[in-house]
């Protein structure tokens, strides 16, 4: 049936502020469709995921003997890759490096989970530090774009740090805590851009940049899919998809375990992204990243929608909140609170507005998607 005006899905709670939406004649959506025909078919958590992971465990234990560490994975301190640590290395017996990108925008909440979970597992922790001056210019021509995903530059150097280390040292694992249980619906094309589209980045910083990247930590969508994969054989493996993962359980284990402290919404660790889906795009754009969150909660059995109604009837971040971080953004960035208030007032854009390798991101996930590579879910 057609999108009609202010329609939510009678199942989950993705709704046509996703203007891609579709529904049946039952007003299910796609998303909800999506996860039904594209993730249950290879989600396995019962036995036969344990079986492969155990697979996977001896292969990185085998490929790492003679090192220091096995593997590498990602801490942002999120419950996510909190709970991947413990399991990977309590469970299974993994010796990681614990990678941590620092941005400039860590919340001392995240700093204080990181540092808990390292300690009493007795790991290393490595912290490569992004050029600030560097970071805050790369942000400051998101916000002049007026694109809706402002988060590249932080979710770009993420990636790319992580990888670009791998390649250097010749670590063939990286291990993330991207999962179905909590991720099965994404996030709407529209709503957060591919954050690897280079030609739309040097766009950007050719528009608005006002100092070189230098040190900025870059990574095209070919060099970290193609090139390190198949060349240099760095694989990506995601366990918490191979075995049950139930959000609330895991924080309440990390809470009682480690003393790991909860964040009020998912990618709170970072004072940046709280503001920025906390506030920035539901107020100027109208996307609220929590539909998709909670509709991934709801298809897995851990929200009910009536919950997820009712917290969406709340605003993420309090008034009070919004104030004190719009004027913390500012001063972090260096200008005053009218200039940050200018950008914001500033008519919307889209990635459509500047260059951009939209075809080619949607042409490769096909191809993947027909080789068995990846499986490709709805955006």
């Amino acid at each position: 049936m057609d999108n009609k005006l202010e329609q939510i899905c009678s199942n989950c709670v993705m709704d046509t502020t996703d203007s891609k939406i579709i529904f049946d004649k039952d007003g299910v959506c796609d998303h909800c469709l999506s996860f039904k025909n594209d993730v249950l078919p290879i989600w396995h958590t019962d036995e036969r995921g344990r079986a492969e992971l155990d697979k996977i465990v001896a292969a990185i234990k085998k490929d790492g003997c003679d090192r220091d560490f096995d593997c590498i994975i990602g801490m942002s301190g999120g419950a996510d890759s909190s709970y991947l640590l413990h399991v990977m290395v309590h469970d299974f017996g993994l010796r990681p490096l614990v990678f941590h990108v620092d941005g400039g925008w860590n919340s001392q909440i995240a700093v204080n989970n990181i540092n808990v979970m390292i300690d009493k597992l007795g790991l290393d922790l490595y912290t490569e530090v992004i050029n600030w001056e560097e970071m805050k210019d790369f942000q400051l021509s998101y916000f002049k774009s007026g694109l809706a995903n402002i988060d590249v530059p932080q979710d770009h150097a993420f990636v790319a740090t992580l990888y670009n280390f791998a390649s250097q040292h010749k670590i063939k694992y990286i291990l993330n805590g991207f999962n179905y249980s909590t991720e099965c619906v994404r996030n709407p094309m529209e709503w957060l851009y591919y954050g690897t589209d280079m030609a739309q980045i040097k766009d950007i910083c050719h528009r608005f940049g006002t100092i070189p990247l230098k040190t900025y930590p870059f990574s095209s969508v070919l060099r970290h899919k193609i090139y390190l994969r198949y060349i240099r054989k760095i694989q990506v493996v995601k366990p918490l998809n191979y075995f049950p993962y139930i959000k609330k359980d895991a924080m309440n284990f990390l809470e009682k375990e480690y003393g790991w402290q909860p964040y009020s919404q998912k990618h709170f660790e970072s004072r940046f992204t709280k503001f920025y889906e906390g506030y920035w795009l539901p107020a100027k754009f109208g996307y609220d990243t929590r539909k998709v969150q909670y509709s991934s909660l709801i298809l897995t059995g851990q929200m009910t929608r009536v919950e997820a109604l009712a917290k969406l009837a709340k605003s993420a971040i309090t008034k009070e909140e919004v104030k004190h971080e719009f004027e913390y953004v500012a001063n972090k960035l260096g200008i005053n609170i009218f200039e940050l208030q200018s950008y914001f007032d500033a008519p919307n854009k889209t990635h459509k507005d500047y260059k951009n390798q939209e075809a080619r991101f949607v042409m490769g996930a096909r191809i993947f998607k027909l080789l068995g590579i990846e499986k490709a879910i709805k955006r």
